[in-house]
């Protein structure tokens, strides 16, 4: 009891003299907060050593919840967290608003070690800054603005072809099944399946009364057309009958019948070896 009442003076005499000693440090906290910050601490120039993420938990005690206690306590409630600034912020803000003012309290201190600013200038503006940035914190979002949609470009594309290009669009054709499912007769109900009700459309409308239908080989149709215009533009090929001649123009009698053995039979007799 007796060094708790002497420590109880130390601590009044220091904060009666904080005005003095560390007038900066007094202007962020309050006179209080700082006597019990520079007590814990062992000194002013023993304070001003310490980095800002030990000063905020300088002071905290550690709880024991024994037995099925539902009390919740803060890990990290230092002196600096009980002072005005803190306690005024609401409970969401209160871990950053203890960030800020243990950082510029560090400041504050070391300002107060080399006993400069001692009319509390710096302190006073220190608290300035971390009101305004705790309002900062405060404030709504800005509403979202609508995004407007791109402009359009009605420049003509680039577009691929060839037989790659042609392969990937038959995929994904649609079949003669699906255009006979999507039509409708005049006049004719549509069967429908399932509780669903999808239609079969014109399926089934036929007079086979059968559903599948045989979709067009369009593979098949190209080859044959291509076929087509190669004998078109090369001639037939193939075996020919021995009544078949041929016909020749000669710039002398014009059109002439030749038949192939009599050339042949000409060319061999003309022959000297």
């Amino acid at each position: 009891l007796t060094l708790d009442a002497d420590k109880r003076k130390i601590v009044s005499y220091v904060e009666s003299r904080m005005s003095f000693i560390a007038p900066n440090l007094s202007a962020i906290v309050g006179s209080s907060i700082a006597a019990k910050m520079i007590a814990a601490a062992g000194g002013l120039t023993s304070m001003s050593k310490i980095p800002s993420c030990n000063l905020q938990v300088l002071g905290s005690k550690k709880k024991v919840l024994a037995g099925l206690s539902s009390a919740s306590t803060n890990p990290h409630a230092g002196f600096i967290y009980f002072c005005e600034i803190i306690q005024n912020t609401p409970p969401a803000l209160r871990s950053k608003a203890a960030h800020l003012v243990a950082g510029k309290c560090t400041l504050a201190a070391r300002i107060d070690s080399f006993h400069e600013s001692s009319g509390g200038e710096s302190g006073r503006a220190f608290r300035a800054e971390i009101e305004k940035r705790i309002e900062k914190l405060q404030e709504p979002p800005p509403p979202k603005q609508p995004k407007p949609l791109p402009i359009p470009d009605d420049k003509p594309r680039q577009k691929r072809a060839g037989r790659r290009v042609r392969r990937a669009k038959e995929k994904f054709v649609m079949t003669e099944l699906r255009k006979n499912q999507n039509r409708m007769m005049f006049g004719v109900q549509e069967e429908t399946y399932g509780a669903s009700g999808k239609g079969f459309g014109m399926l089934g409308q036929s007079d086979s009364n059968k559903l599948r239908v045989k979709a067009a080989d369009n593979n098949h149709l190209l080859k044959v057309a291509k076929k087509q215009k190669t004998e078109k533009k090369y001639g037939s090929s193939g075996t020919t009958s021995g009544l078949a001649s041929s016909l020749a123009f000669t710039p002398v009698q014009g059109l002439e019948l030749v038949a192939p053995q009599q050339a042949y039979q000409r060319e061999s007799q003309s022959k000297y070896f």
